[in-house]
C-alpha cells in the first residue's frame, strides 16, 4: 500500500529529531514554509503536523509555528514505536535505556512463568547445549527465550513490550554477541539460571537474571567505547 504524503513528511521530520538536525525547543517551519518545502497541500502539512503531536515529537502553538519536544520526557508509547521504525537513527542511549528496561522486566515475566509453568520454562533451554559458538545463533536463542518466558506469563502485557522491540533486539543482540568474552559469559548464565530452575528456587533464578542484565549493561557500555571501561 503506498504512503500517504502525510505520514512520508512525518517521517522525514521525527528522523530530523532523532539526527538531531532539529533540536528540543526548536520551532518547526510554518504550515507555509513546509508545504512549499514538500510540495504539497497545507492540509496535507497539518495532517502530518496532528501525527507528530500525537506521537509526542512536537507541541503544537496557536498562531504559532509547532516546537520540538524533548521526546525523552515528552513522548508516550507511539514514540517508542516510532524510534523503532527509524533503526538507522536510534541513539545509542535508547539502546542502554532498554537494556535497563530489560533489568526491570525480565525478572518479572521470568518470575511469573516459573510460578505457572517452570517445566515448561525448562524445556526452552533444550536447544541450548547444541547452539554454535556463533553471534547470530546466540542471538536468536536468546530472543526465543526471552519470547518463550514471556508467553508463560499470565500477564500478557510482557510479550506486547518484548514483541515491539523484535527487531532491534535481535539486531543488538547480534552486535553483543559477536565478542566471544559476551558468548561465554552468556553460557555460563544460562547454565547457573538453569541450575537454580531446576532447583526449584525462584528467587535465586530471579536475582541470577538481574545480575546477568546489570553485568549486560557493562558489557554493552565496554564495547560501544572500544572495549574500555570509560
Amino acid at each position: 500500500m503506498k504512503e500517504r504524503s502525510s505520514d512520508l513528511i512525518a517521517r522525514d521530520i521525527t528522523r530530523s529529531i532523532l539526527a538531531g538536525s532539529l533540536e528540543v525547543e526548536e520551532p518547526l517551519q510554518s504550515e507555509r514554509e513546509l508545504a512549499a518545502q514538500y510540495k504539497v497541500g497545507r492540509p496535507t502539512i497539518r495532517e502530518a503536523l496532528q501525527r507528530l503531536e500525537r506521537d509526542g515529537w512536537i507541541t503544537s502553538r496557536k498562531g504559532m509555528p509547532s516546537v520540538v519536544n524533548d521526546y525523552w520526557k515528552q513522548g508516550n508509547l507511539m514514540t517508542i514505536v516510532t524510534i523503532l521504525q527509524h533503526e538507522e537513527e536510534i541513539p545509542d542511549e535508547f539502546i542502554v535505556h532498554m537494556l535497563q528496561l530489560r533489568v526491570s522486566i525480565t525478572p518479572a515475566y521470568f518470575k511469573d512463568a516459573l510460578e505457572n509453568s517452570r517445566l515448561k520454562v525448562v524445556s526452552l533451554f533444550a536447544p541450548f547445549e547444541d547452539i554454535p559458538d556463533e553471534a547470530n545463533a546466540y542471538a536468536k536463542f536468546d530472543w526465543q527465550i526471552q519470547h518463550g518466558v514471556a508467553m508463560l506469563s499470565p500477564n500478557p502485557i510482557y510479550l506486547l513490550i518484548l514483541n515491539s522491540f523484535k527487531d532491534i533486539y535481535i539486531r543488538m543482540a547480534e552486535k553483543y554477541f559477536s565478542e566471544s568474552e559476551h558468548r561465554n559469559a552468556s553460557r555460563d548464565y544460562y547454565n547457573r539460571l538453569l541450575e537454580w530452575i531446576l532447583a526449584g528456587d525462584i528467587q535465586q533464578a530471579g536475582q541470577t537474571i538481574r545480575d546477568m542484565m546489570e553485568t549486560s549493561i557493562e558489557l554493552w557500555n565496554q564495547k560501544m567505547n572500544g572495549g574500555t571501561d570509560k
